[in-house]
Order: C-alpha cells, then structure tokens, then sequence
C-alpha cells in the first residue's frame, strides 16, 4: 500500500499537567547516589529503592549503584546511601557501628515529619498516624520513636473506631505522598472525636503531591481518561489515579510507554497525562511518541502551579 492510501491518524489532544514528575527530593536524592559514584567510586551501595521507579534505579545501576534490601548485605569499607523514604533510627545507627560511610537522602521533608514526632513523643504526646501499612516511610517514621507511642490510621474507618491510650494527650502526623481528599476525611473524623487532639504546624502532605493532585484535578473535567506514568510501588502516584477516577476520569497507571493499551483508549479524543514525583520527563516524552505512531497528536500544558523548590545537597558531597 503507498503512502497516499495510508489511512489518516486520527486526531489525539493531549492535556500535560503541570506541575508532574521529579519533585525536589526525588531529584536530590538521585543526585546523593550520582555524586556518591563520582567521588568514591563503584559500586556505591543503597538500601531499598532509592525513589520508586524502576527506570531511575536501572539507570542508576549502569551508573554503578548496587541496590539491596538490608545494611547486612553491604560490604565493610564502601558507601551505602539511605533512600528517599527515610529510615528507622536504628540503621545509621548500626551503620555507625560498623564504621560504615554513609549518605542520608531521606527528603527534608519526610524528615520534617521525623523531627515533629520526635517532640511530640517528648512532650508526652500519643501520635496518630496517617499513613499506608507497610509503606518504607512509615517505617522510617515509626523508627523514630519507642514501640507504643504510634497509632497507625488507615482509613476513616480506623478513625471512627481508634482507642488510643487514656490520658494521653493526641496529635496526629501523616505520610507526606497520602490522598489530600481522604486525608481531611480522617483528620476531619479524628478532630471530631478527639477536639484536643494536636495538628502540625503545617501540613505534613508535601507541595509536590498536593501540587500532582491539583494539576490531575485542573484536567480531568476536560478529558475523556488519563494515564498516570509511575510505578506500582509509588504511593503518590497511585494517588494520582484515585484522584482522576473520583471525578469520574476513567485512569490507568503504567511505567513506561510500552504499557499502552491502545484498546482502552478506543474512543478517546482528549487524553490527560501526568507523571508522579518518582518519574523522570523523558518517560513522559516516551509515551507522548508512541502515542504519536498511532494518533495525529495535539499538545497542551495545562500548569496549575510553579514550583522552584531546591533541596540542599550533602556538604560532604559538593565541598
């Protein structure tokens, strides 16, 4: 068949949100591990993912970055880098024993969160804790204090039927990468049982999920589905999908563009793409091209916030 008789593509617009992607300390923690290389050498060792997204630790591997599980699994005498989620108190602690040279990447943020349990548990407070069972932030959260002095709350449903210990004074943190919409639901549900209960000095969900959220929200009346690129393990970008699918944007979460199914875009004519805080730009571009093998493609950036967040790096690093 020539190419006069090839059928016409049929026309795609595209809505890109804005602000998606790399948040600041997901690109300051990738850099902790390229800066690690660049001084000591490979391998560098990291303990877990460093950010959830299977092409950033690939790449990172290539680079010479051997990613394990435990601190057990790292060898004496070379580097191992903390991940962006945090950890408990006790692996620096037994990194330092062994006299291991350590980067901590864990975002300013998520250690902000840290810090405020630490005060609260000292000033005698039981914490109710936002977050998802399991998650490595969690984790590291709830290693920051003794065993007893955490509540884990899930749902508003655990807030409803929550015991915590009597007369304790309450406050209540949160995982920073956690659904803004259902977070209020349960502080809304935990302020109306518990009036005394403490909050925050500010709002422990970071900018850059709240900004993902409110760009997927400033989209979803003007497109038909959405399709969220990250990864499965990615706490903030399955909130991304939820958030789309609660205003009736039917959504699908895929790592790279090789996940398309273009049957369940059949019948699409507006198209909304975003990207959470683990996934780099190029994967975004990735799935804008393949989109353009089998539809005449129509780009819009539809910005709903500008973000000039810098996260500073290790001094040990940049000296």
């Amino acid at each position: 068949m020539d190419a006069a008789a090839t059928p016409p593509k049929s026309p795609l617009t595209l809505l890109i949100a804005a602000p998606r992607g790399f948040c600041a300390g997901v690109d300051r923690a990738i850099r902790i591990v390229e800066l690690a290389i660049e001084k000591y050498g490979a391998p560098v060792y990291v303990r877990h993912e460093i950010v959830h997204n299977k092409y950033v630790v690939d790449d990172l591997k290539a680079k010479g970055a051997i990613f394990v599980e435990e601190l057990d699994e790292v060898p004496d005498g070379v580097p191992v880098v903390f991940s962006a989620h945090g950890v408990p108190k006790v692996v620096p602690a037994k990194a330092e024993e062994r006299g291991l040279n350590y980067l901590d990447a864990t975002c300013p943020l998520v250690s902000k969160v840290h810090r405020q349990a630490e005060r609260l548990v000292a000033n005698g407070h039981h914490i109710l804790f936002i977050g998802h069972r399991g998650h490595p932030e969690v984790i590291g959260t709830f290693g920051q204090v003794p065993d007893g002095v955490m509540t884990l709350v899930e749902t508003v449903a655990d807030a409803e039927a929550i015991s915590p210990p009597e007369g304790k004074a309450l406050a209540f943190l949160s995982q920073t990468t956690l659904s803004v919409d259902d977070t209020a639901e349960i502080i809304a549900a935990l302020q109306r049982r518990f009036p005394e209960i403490a909050q925050p000095r500010s709002e422990d969900i970071c900018y850059a999920t709240s900004n993902r959220q409110a760009a997927v929200k400033a989209i979803t009346e003007r497109c038909d589905a959405m399709l969220v690129i990250g990864a499965p393990n990615s706490s903030n970008s399955l909130r991304l999908v939820e958030v789309a699918e609660r205003r009736g944007t039917r959504a699908v979460l895929i790592q790279r563009a090789d996940e398309i199914d273009f049957a369940w875009l059949e019948g699409v004519t507006t198209l909304g793409i975003t990207a959470g805080a683990s996934a780099p730009e190029l994967l975004v571009r990735e799935v804008v091209d393949r989109l353009a093998t089998r539809f005449a493609i129509t780009e819009h950036e539809v910005e709903s916030a500008t973000e000039d967040m810098l996260f500073k790096l290790p001094r040990s690093l940049v000296a």
